[in-house]
């Protein structure tokens, strides 16, 4: 059910004739549902914008919310969203802060009992609902977007890129190396052999808790890309474990030069550091 132009205009009327008890009446219902995490003056001041960007659709003669005569209810709805998404509100809780507006506005109209009136409040209350699922579909993108920007960083910080001393670089690996962590590895340590020009890199897999075929794929895919980029990479951390599972599996490192400890790796590039200055 659509509000026609006339009950739009009418309801904006009873907005503006009602508004300080329908935003303060708002304001009470939205509080409760939030439990006091927004101060009751901010949250005044969200409903009372949204009261008055609803009234100015209506009396524009937005019938739906997609018109353009609810542009700026749109921006209003979007910014809440955004707000309340990156406060750490839930989409309900969000949400639920629209649908709260239709009993407040239910009872300004107070007894209302015809036919009529009660056809109109449910159009009227349909266009509310469009505006609430408007608000959780905004919170959605929203969240999903500060989640990937959350998981980019944390990839980052989860393979820092160290540069021990003049020409040797390493990569202390730690938890579960899946493709897109792989490809951030990759990335990191060849953009840092570039930055440093450094020709040694250790990949260390002390804190890997397992090495299977998509793993081992991983590492191997890094040290051929430094290579080609004229680095030679020492693998550390192999386990006696690991080692095991590498030999069950039929992976071959080749010459790749492996090391049981971080300690070795870095005695094994000191030792070719020295034969390469004689």
């Amino acid at each position: 059910m659509s509000l026609s132009p006339d009950e739009a205009s009418r309801f904006a009327e009873l907005l503006n004739r009602h508004a300080e008890p329908v935003v303060a009446r708002w304001t009470e219902l939205v509080t409760a549902g939030l439990r006091g995490r927004l101060s009751s003056a901010e949250l005044r001041r969200q409903t009372a914008d949204l009261q008055h960007a609803f009234q100015q659709a209506l009396a524009a003669g937005a019938t739906d919310l997609g018109d353009e005569a609810a542009a700026e209810l749109r921006a209003q709805l979007s910014e809440l969203s955004n707000g309340r998404a990156r406060q750490g509100f839930s989409a309900t809780e969000t949400a639920i802060s629209i649908y709260a507006f239709k009993e407040a506005t239910l009872e300004a109209l107070g007894d209302q009992s015809d036919v009529a009136a009660l056809k109109e409040y449910l159009a009227f209350s349909s266009f509310v609902d469009r505006a609430a699922l408007f608000t959780f579909d905004t919170y959605v993108r929203v969240r999903e977007s500060i989640i990937a920007d959350q998981t980019e960083q944390l990839l980052e910080l989860s393979t820092p890129v160290v540069k021990l001393w003049e020409g040797v670089v390493a990569v202390p690996l730690v938890g579960t190396l899946d493709s897109a962590r792989a490809q951030v590895v990759m990335e990191r340590l060849l953009q840092t052999l570039v930055d440093t020009s450094s020709p040694y890199a250790i990949i260390d897999i002390t804190g890997v808790p397992a090495v299977d075929t998509q793993v081992a794929q991983h590492i191997l895919k890094t040290v051929v890309a430094a290579r080609l980029m004229g680095a030679d990479c020492i693998i550390s951390g192999i386990r006696p474990q690991i080692a095991q599972t590498i030999v069950a599996l039929g992976i071959e490192f080749g010459d790749i030069a492996t090391k049981a400890s971080l300690a070795d790796a870095l005695r094994h590039v000191i030792g070719r550091q020295k034969r390469t200055e004689r």
